[in-house]
């Protein structure tokens, strides 16, 4: 299985994500997707930061139990109910994400949402990922 991370110089440079992935495997792993929820199923973190923190460690947990690893990730999707709350702490959740899952970025896009299932959540994150 490999990922080769595509970023053109004709495009601007990416910050947390790469432009294009390409993702040669035998199996694909679709990813549910997580928001900050505890496992007793409530919404934990007060900040969106901290709920993004919840929310990508159980995505990373949902792909660990499928065998896959962060650096297997092609894919991820942000979805947010506060697109400028997300861009102003693009730095700390970045420092989040590099703690989680390393330096190799998927093919990313962030999209804001009125509200999430959990009226509380204010992140959800899904994904792909391609196993070998």
């Amino acid at each position: 299985m490999s990922l080769h991370r595509h970023n053109p110089a004709e495009l601007s440079p990416p910050s947390g994500f790469s432009h294009a992935v390409t993702a040669t495997g035998s199996r694909l792993v679709f990813l549910a997707g997580q928001t900050a929820l505890d496992m007793a199923g409530r919404v934990v973190g007060q900040t969106l930061a901290e709920q993004f923190e919840t929310a990508l460690a159980n995505l990373l947990t949902a792909l660990a139990a499928a065998g896959g690893a962060p650096h297997d990730l092609a894919r991820v999707t942000v979805y947010t109910t506060d697109v400028d709350g997300y861009r102003a702490q693009a730095r700390e959740l970045g420092q989040v994400w590099r703690r989680l899952a390393g330096r190799d970025y998927p093919a990313m896009a962030v999209i804001g949402v009125v509200r999430l299932w959990d009226e509380q959540a204010m992140v959800e994150l899904d994904g792909t990922a391609v196993l070998p």
